[in-house]
């Protein structure tokens, strides 16, 4: 078994995250009811005959009746796991775990893993096979080669289901979309150009099958592994798959064959294509290297010898990363909607040139504001899309499908593929990957964040994120050596001083410059020298809001600790707020199984007037917006549209008014019912013209109690994800989270303040 060269603390981390709170990274949930006798009737017996039946008297049944239909099985013997080789089925659970955790995140894909105690080809393909009544697709994962090709082989010609082995195919689809991205960058035709490979395992030959399906031509490919060139005559390493490409030759290694070459590769080991080799290729070359986790040469070390290549790894620190997660889930979403009975050529180079043209496409409103209002350009560092392009699923899974119904193999045709479109769109939106636009914008620009509780196991482990991601440049307020025992104690590799700011407050030689600052801001709001004195000491809030006050900092994270309101009145205090705003506010972002919802104020203002309300509205909205999402505001209230005048219902519809007046573009509606608000059906009933269209994703509550409960029942009862609480109308971002905030909501948080501080400077500037 080949050993990972993972680091001590994501060894630890990582461990961490498999342990708790439960063991594994997967569960099995109920999607009907079962809370009474009848619903168990229903479920079980004697009412689960019905459903028996109709299979019988129609096999078609199966797929409205059972999740069948949205199951894949992920099914390895654990021959040839990641970079760790042969460690056999038990030990790659947990990776098959993670393949149908990816599944479900992006395409809403059911899995079961499958571990399998067998390396005998026949009998494998009989388990597997055996099957095919569970589930509606077959994902193979890390099965070595030859014997993964034979594998597939025969459980294609048995299986009436998608058989497809994404270590091969996954790999192939995706080299093919940059490989034509590529070529017609560089002016270059697919069956003229000369391809040099280095490896010949599965993922190798399959890339070369797939672009020979696209043009190219065997005799433009040379094929090298560890004994060399394969050429005829070479018996050794050999099979019928890789005798395909066998060449007429007496070159017998790499350098030998890589002149001229357009295209380079890489599916073998780091250090593979040295630079006097690249130097060697043809004009403009591309270069694919994608031995992880070091690449066969570095992007660095290429552009040094050859500025004019293209290059993509496998790595997500460089352009151009290929993952397979670019294309599994979401040809699978294709094939299992139409029940297509098998993934075949045409629908795998459907998937290939949805991804080429994705890359090519402008970015659109909503995904150029997500990243901060700058459209990738298609050009040598994209020529393939972000694993995270939430337009991916809507490119691919329609292709895949159509493909399929255009061949003969989809048992279920779409009737409406533009509707099918819009289905997709909706998950888009209901599949957690809401924070990645925030990421990736925090990432282009870090700015400094202070943490006041800088002690805390939660904001270490988050800092130490925040660096290995890229996000922030951390302060910590803490005493040193507590700080620095928790982290040896928690097994981080961060280290105050070289990796993060630490503002001790017990010792700062900026102690009397902060005291001065206090005074300065907040003398005249009964804070006297004594007590600046004492607060500086003494209270992190107060510190970490001097530093953004003062421009040592540029947004601030506290309230792991301690009382919410009483960090408020301190941010009030010392940064004040935005021209304009009447107060500060709070909404908090939850993403459930449904969908991501933003509710406000949750946190701060117990019986907001209306003009406080219409504020509050305003700046949410551009908070939603950057997010990616357009936002869909309903004002809440116990009545619908003037059914009653209670005082809340009016204050609620005299906000309207002034939001309308202030922002006449919202899309935005009220008062209304929270059913009316999140069902568009019963709005429609209601109020057919409401400006309000589809599901409201922002909803504004009438006082603090309605609005904190809501937050707190959806937290729990849907299991949801809190984001926040998301502080707006402060001067300057600040933010107060609360006790139960986990690691990973800090680190959430911390890409939101970046980017809200980026948005602030570019603001400055401008202005």
């Amino acid at each position: 078994m080949a050993k990972s060269t993972l680091s001590a603390d994501m060894r630890s981390g990582a461990l961490v995250y498999h342990r708790s709170p439960r063991p594994g990274k997967i569960e099995i949930q109920a999607t009907k009811p079962l809370g009474n006798q009848r619903d168990l009737a229903l479920a079980y017996s004697p009412g689960v005959a019905a459903a028996c039946e109709a299979i019988v008297d129609d096999p078609s049944q199966a797929a409205e009746l059972t999740s069948r239909q949205n199951l894949v099985a992920v099914i390895t013997n654990g021959t040839a796991v990641l970079g760790l080789g042969d460690i056999g089925p038990l030990a790659s659970k947990p990776v098959m775990e993670g393949k149908a955790v990816l599944f479900k995140k992006f395409a809403g894909i059911d899995c079961f893993d499958i571990e399998v105690e067998q390396k005998n080809i026949e009998k494998f393909v009989e388990v597997v096979a055996a099957l095919e009544p569970t589930f509606g697709g077959i994902n193979l994962e890390d099965i070595k080669g030859p014997e993964c090709f034979e594998i597939e082989e025969q459980l294609k010609a048995r299986m009436q289901i998608p058989v497809f082995h994404d270590d091969q195919h996954g790999t192939a689809i995706i080299v093919s979309a940059a490989v034509l991205n590529g070529l017609d960058l560089a002016g270059k035709h697919i069956g003229e150009v000369k391809i040099v490979v280095s490896g010949a395992g599965a993922a190798a030959l399959a890339c070369l099958n797939l672009l020979v399906e696209l043009g190219a031509q065997r005799k433009n490919i040379w094929v090298t592994d560890l004994e060399g060139v394969v050429h005829k005559g070479r018996n050794t390493l050999m099979d019928r798959w890789k005798e395909v490409y066998a060449q007429e030759t007496d070159a017998r290694t790499l350098a030998e064959v890589i002149g001229g070459a357009d295209i380079f590769l890489g599916l073998s080991a780091a250090g593979v294509l040295k630079p006097e080799m690249a130097k060697q290729m043809a004009a403009k070359p591309l270069i694919l290297a994608l031995a992880n986790p070091n690449p066969e040469i570095t992007p660095e070390d290429a552009l040094a010898v050859r500025p004019d290549a293209m290059i993509c790894t496998g790595r997500s620190d460089y352009p151009n990363q290929v993952n397979n997660v670019l294309c599994f889930p979401y040809i699978f979403r294709g094939a299992l909607d139409v029940q297509a009975t098998t993934i075949n050529e045409a629908m795998k180079l459907a998937a290939v040139r949805a991804i080429a043209a994705l890359a090519r496409e402008a970015t659109s409103d909503i995904a150029a504001r997500a990243y901060g209002g700058e459209a990738s350009t298609f050009g040598a560092t994209s020529l393939i899309p972000n694993p995270f392009d939430p337009r991916l699923i809507l490119r691919i899974a329609p292709a895949v499908a159509e493909a399929a119904m255009a061949t003969g193999v989809a048992r279920k045709p779409l009737e409406d593929v533009e509707a099918y479109r819009e289905d997709l769109s909706r998950f888009v939106f209901r599949s957690g990957f809401i924070m990645k636009p925030l990421f990736a914008l925090a990432k282009a620009d870090p700015k400094r964040v202070i943490y006041a509780e800088g002690e805390d196991e939660r904001v270490l482990r988050a800092a130490q994120v925040a660096l290995e991601e890229g996000l922030a440049i951390p302060i910590l307020i803490g005493r040193p050596s507590v700080i620095e025992t928790r982290i040896e104690r928690f097994g981080l590799s961060i280290k105050p001083g070289r990796d993060f700011e630490l503002i001790n407050p017990e010792d700062d030689p900026r102690y009397r410059d902060y005291v001065q600052t206090y005074l300065d801001i907040a003398g005249r709001r009964g804070i006297t020298p004594d007590a600046a004195r004492s607060l500086v000491r003494t209270n992190n809030t107060v510190i970490a809001a001097l530093a953004v006050a003062r421009g040592e900092a540029d947004a601030m994270i506290a309230g792991l600790e301690g009382r919410y309101l009483s960090r408020l009145r301190h941010i009030k205090d010392i940064i004040g707020l935005q021209p304009g705003v009447c107060d500060i506010s709070a909404m908090t972002l939850i993403i459930t199984n449904k969908g991501a919802f933003f509710l406000a104020d949750t946190h701060v203002k117990a019986d907001p007037t209306a003009e406080e309300i219409a504020d509050m509205t305003v700046l949410a909205a551009s908070h939603v917006a950057r997010f990616g999402i357009e936002p869909k505001i309903a004002l809440l209230s116990h009545s619908d549209f003037g059914a009653a005048d209670t005082p809340s219902s009016l204050k609620m519809r005299k906000a309207l008014g002034l939001i309308r007046e202030r922002a006449p573009e919202l899309e935005c509606d009220g008062e209304m019912e929270a059913d009316t608000a999140l069902v568009a059906m019963v709005r429609e009933r209601v109020l057919p013209s409401s400006r309000l269209k589809g599901v409201a994703n922002v909803l504004i509550f009438p006082n603090l109690d309605a609005a904190n409960i809501a937050y707190q029942f959806a937290k729990v009862l849907a299991d949801a994800l809190p984001v926040g609480p998301i502080l707006i109308g402060a001067a300057k971002p600040a933010h107060i989270l609360t006790g139960s905030v986990t690691a990973r909501g800090v680190v959430n948080m911390t890409a939101l303040a970046v980017v809200e501080a980026q948005e602030r400077a570019a603001i400055a500037v401008a202005g």
